[in-house]
């Protein structure tokens, strides 16, 4: 199979379960709400649960992004007796580091909540606290889960990690229902870290499966190991820079007309979906590639290979970023225009998802130029070009906020993201001469002529529709909107294969395995 046929069906594999994950989520939400309501009981376990997240958000997350380059690079040279130490060695330090993190983090629980939620009144506080001494072994599980997904991804294996988000989903589900209605929110909080636990062990047996045999191990000498520690620091302190877009938001936002924080946050949401669903089930298939492509000195295939991811997310998520744009008042009022939601929030929150709709092929763009940068052990450059966006962001949120209040934050958002997109690109073609040719200019062009047309048609559908749908009230919104969606989607197909770019190539063939399939289970 070759390596584009490769990362496509882990792709597939990854947005589909994905997909599944989101949808569970979401259920774990709508139960929770169901068992507990939207109360001071609720707000503790949030800021409980949160607590552990921010720490997985800056440290885990970064450690899982770097030891998969350098335990390929292992692997590439055939030394995979030493990839194998360095993994051991990996695991072996998450178990005792987040292990003494989670002892300290017992004694230190009230400071900890009342540094992340200081307005919490006494007995909520007090509550928040005995939920975070609960919860916070997550730490331990989550981080043996994120760095098994790791090694599973860099051994091609893509299917139970992206499971495991699915399983510790379902458990809480579970949780909520049985241990919830028997303990209350002490039964939740317990089996929050049952998920996380399951979701390590789950992985274990497909570990075996691919050579990995733990055994105690903490090799502070070992070439692999200070490399990782060399590269963790900058990717953690990226991640925190990430964090930074949302925090100057929230600040600057607090200022303005009320339910400004809630429309900037809502509409977040809704960007944040595309990119979960699909370009990160991109950037977890291509990263093990492109990392074995680096540590092998194949530069050619290794610009190939990115350029290819690259077409495949600006092939998604240009169109999906103009289409949220045209759609995004019908959007808003469909999902979010229920009980205390007014026209005056849809109004405000289409607004906001407008603009943030013009940054998302950036924003998804980055995700794969960023990794482009990591599978080369190149973990400062990205850095760096963040703090300037960053700065970026700033400048122009301080800019825009007076003429367009919440927008403005929105669309000063887009732009850094979109300069940071430029940014990357620039030093990555550094990097990796050769990457950018004729080809690539044409593929933007047929990109931006296909999603003009699929504009065009979904915002003329939905124009059309409109009028006498609106007495069917939400249904007739649905049905609008999806008639939008689907007649706009048709045209973007339609226009991919009448341009005849490469990507037409990949939809026949997953639209015959489809059918296929389908066929087979009426057989």
């Amino acid at each position: 199979m070759s390596t584009g046929k490769m990362i496509a069906r882990a792709t597939l594999v990854v947005a589909v379960i994905n997909l599944l994950s989101r949808i569970l989520g979401f259920v774990r939400e709508q139960v929770i709400a169901y068992m507990f309501g939207a109360t001071a009981t609720t707000d503790a376990y949030v800021v409980a649960f949160n607590i552990p997240n921010a720490v997985f958000a800056i440290v885990i997350g970064a450690l899982a992004t770097v030891v998969v380059p350098v335990f390929s690079e292992y692997a590439a040279k055939g030394q995979k007796d030493e990839a194998w130490r360095l993994f051991n060695t990996v695991v072996t330090l998450v178990i005792i580091i987040f292990s003494l993190v989670t002892v300290a983090g017992f004694f230190a629980a009230p400071w900890l909540v009342k540094l992340t939620a200081p307005g919490l009144n006494a007995e909520v506080s007090i509550l928040a606290t005995r939920l975070t001494v609960i919860m916070l072994p997550i730490l331990v599980f989550y981080g043996l889960s994120t760095v098994f997904q790791g090694l599973l991804n860099a051994n091609q294996v893509f299917g139970i990690p992206a499971l495991s988000v699915s399983i510790t989903n379902i458990t809480i589900i579970v949780s909520a229902l049985t241990l919830g209605g028997m303990y209350g929110i002490d039964g939740l909080a317990a089996g929050t870290v049952l998920g996380f636990v399951l979701a390590a062990f789950m992985q274990i047996p497909k570990l075996r499966q691919v050579g990995f045999r733990y055994k105690f191990s903490i090799d502070w000498s070992h070439p692999g190991v200070k490399k990782v520690l060399y590269l963790v620091g900058p990717v953690a302190i990226g991640t925190s820079l990430n964090q930074i877009y949302l925090i100057i938001d929230r600040i600057l936002a607090s200022g303005l007309l009320e339910g400004s924080i809630s429309a900037l946050n809502y509409a977040n949401r809704i960007i944040l979906m595309p990119i979960t669903f699909f370009v990160l089930a991109i950037g977890t298939a291509f990263y093990p590639t492109i990392t074995t492509l680096a540590a092998q000195g194949k530069q050619q295939e290794l610009a190939e290979t990115v350029l290819r991811a690259i077409r495949m997310v600006i092939l998604f998520a240009l169109p999906a970023g103009i289409g949220l744009m045209v759609l995004s008042t019908p959007i808003i009022k469909l999902l979010f225009e229920h009980g205390q939601f007014t026209p005056q929030a849809t109004e405000m929150t289409a607004l906001a998802l407008m603009f943030y709709s013009i940054g998302l092929v950036g924003q998804a763009a980055n995700v794969i130029l960023t990794r482009a940068f990591y599978a080369q052990q190149d973990t400062r450059t990205p850095v760096k070009l963040m703090a300037v966006t960053v700065a970026v962001n700033l400048a122009f949120s301080l800019l825009l906020l007076g003429p367009l209040k919440h927008g403005g934050l929105a669309l000063a958002n887009s732009i850094a993201s979109l300069i940071n997109t430029a940014m990357l690109t620039y030093f990555l073609n550094k990097k990796i001469p050769g990457m950018w040719n004729t080809n690539a200019v044409k593929f933007l062009l047929q990109t931006i002529l296909a999603t003009a047309l699929m504009a065009v048609t979904a915002w003329g559908v939905n124009a059309v529709t409109a009028g006498f749908l609106m007495p069917l009230g939400t249904l007739g919104l649905a049905i609008q909107v999806g008639a939008a969606i689907g007649a706009g989607v048709l045209v973007l197909i339609i226009a991919i294969f009448t341009l005849k770019m490469e990507e037409a190539s990949l939809v026949t063939l997953y639209a015959g395995k489809f059918l296929k399939r389908l066929r087979s289970s009426r057989g």
